[in-house]
């Protein structure tokens, strides 16, 4: 394996990719013996993208994007790109605030603390699981994850929220290779464009959270999956090492969102 890690390194045959997404969706969906799918759409490029490979995959009869704001937090300029993918596409959509969701927990829980900015964040993409694992349930249809590789490795979703999924069409490619598919696929360039945020809250970007660029973040990670050693990543991003060093802790921390709830043996 080459231990090469620049942008040349990440570009991907969009092409190709897109071909065994389509044949990768085609067989979960018919192995689960599912009436199609539900996607949850941000008007991010991740949903966006994993929307088209579905409709492609699929056909627009059996993809349904929903659309789940949460009042005064969510930019109406996401719905509204959201809106224009779903049009775009051809498939049906629906707008679930999930305000009243969020709102009934407050009054519910005698420990909900707003000021726990993590705790009352993740109340939200779980919120939004429960819409979408709802309408799955109730069409036979799985429910189709957005999250893309760089995200899962560093852990950056929410256990049981964005993370509870069926299946993850984009799951094994990293952002800007996510970005790259999604050009070719004809996603509108100012949802490719825009900044990352996961909406938890008014001003919330991705990279600020993360602490870092994904374009520095995925060439970390790729040399992690290429074997170097976190030094030689460093002299070759010429980074500071303690970025490489905390990329490398946010992917070990992380690493029981991505496997089976341990089993005790008896």
């Amino acid at each position: 394996m080459s231990r090469e890690i620049s942008t040349d390194t990440l570009k991907i045959d969009a092409k190709k990719v897109e071909k065994k997404i389509v044949s990768f969706i085609q067989k979960v969906v018919k192995n689960a013996n599912a009436d199609g799918v539900v996607v949850g759409l941000s008007g991010g490029v991740d949903s966006s993208t994993t929307a088209v490979l579905c409709a492609k995959a699929l056909g627009k009869e059996k993809v349904l994007g929903l659309i789940l704001p949460e009042k005064n937090v969510t930019n109406p300029n996401d719905i509204k790109d959201a809106m224009k993918v779903s049009k775009m596409l051809g498939i049906k959509h629906e707008i679930v605030d999930i305000n009243p969701i969020i709102n009934s927990f407050k009054k519910t829980c005698p420990a909900f603390d707003p000021e726990n900015k993590i705790a009352y964040g993740n109340l939200k993409p779980r919120a939004r699981m429960l819409i979408l694992y709802y309408y799955g349930n109730k069409l036979d249809r799985l429910v189709a994850g957005t999250g893309n590789k760089s995200e899962l490795l560093c852990g950056y979703f929410t256990k049981y929220g964005d993370g509870g999924v069926d299946f993850l069409p984009i799951g094994g490619l990293y952002k800007t290779q996510v970005k790259q598919l999604a050009e070719y696929l004809g996603v509108p360039k100012k949802i490719i464009n825009k900044i990352p945020t996961a909406g938890l809250w008014v001003g919330q970007t991705d990279e600020s959270e993360l602490g870092i660029t994904y374009g520095f973040l995925d060439l970390i990670l790729l040399g992690f999956e290429r074997g170097l050693q976190l030094k030689e990543i460093a002299t070759k991003l010429n980074i500071d090492l303690s970025q490489v060093e905390r990329i490398k802790s946010m992917v070990k921390k992380s690493r029981h969102k991505r496997a089976i709830p341990p089993i005790a043996k008896i």
